[in-house]
């Protein structure tokens, strides 16, 4: 999986295909950061919820991990003055090796529907290791209502979704695999969820649960 050659035309596709509204999505949920003194995001991307939440945060130590370094630079270039502030780490998520002191919060936008569902089981396992007791975990994804013309609706924009990243980044993942099964597995607990455009867009916010 390589985005780097989709890095210098994200931001105009994301435009162009959503408007704002994947945005809205990322950032639904930003206010459980309060408090949150180390936040993780991996596949932070071209770095607009990195951007909103080092604006929102300024004191919290933001980490954020992506695996194409043409999209870490731009992302770095749209924050700017503020992307000193913030470690940036060039890796992929399942080669990556996390520091021994735990996160305050892991945020994923748009990331783990790039996984099978293999794939996707040991990411969260990995992410939730690096998680503290209390963690706050914000996911922001894609979803399939359960049935209706919505339902297929999002099947018929899926389809066409991995379609196209499956050919210009080499996505290992070929539909989406909901990811609340294995983030019950590590302990965490789904305390709210918005979701927008037919239910296709879905944010979530969990909390996990100290034992």
């Amino acid at each position: 999986m390589n985005f780097d050659r989709l890095a210098p035309h994200y931001d105009w596709l994301e435009t162009f295909t959503a408007g704002e509204k994947l945005q809205q999505v990322r950032t639904a949920w930003l206010q459980e950061l309060r408090g949150c003194r180390r936040i993780l995001s991996v596949g932070e991307g071209h770095g607009r919820f990195a951007e909103a939440c080092a604006k929102r945060f300024p004191g919290a130590q933001l980490t954020c991990v992506e695996a194409s370094p043409r999209m870490l630079a731009r992302a770095q270039q749209r924050i700017g003055a503020a992307a000193p502030r913030i470690q940036w780490q060039c890796a992929d998520v399942l080669a990556w090796t996390p520091p021994r002191e735990k996160y305050d919060a892991i945020v994923t936008c748009f990331f783990l529907d790039c996984f099978p569902p293999d794939q996707l089981a040991a990411v969260i396992a990995k992410l939730a290791a690096c998680a503290a007791p209390d963690a706050v975990w914000l996911v922001s994804d894609f979803a399939v209502p359960p049935q209706g013309l919505a339902h297929w609706r999002a099947r018929a924009v899926h389809a066409l979704m991995y379609g196209f990243f499956g050919m210009t980044v080499g996505l290992p993942a070929r539909r989406l695999t909901p990811p609340d099964e294995s983030l019950c597995a590590q302990a965490f607990r789904l305390e709210a969820r918005r979701e927008s455009e037919w239910g296709l867009l879905r944010s979530d916010w969990w909390q996990r649960e100290p034992t």
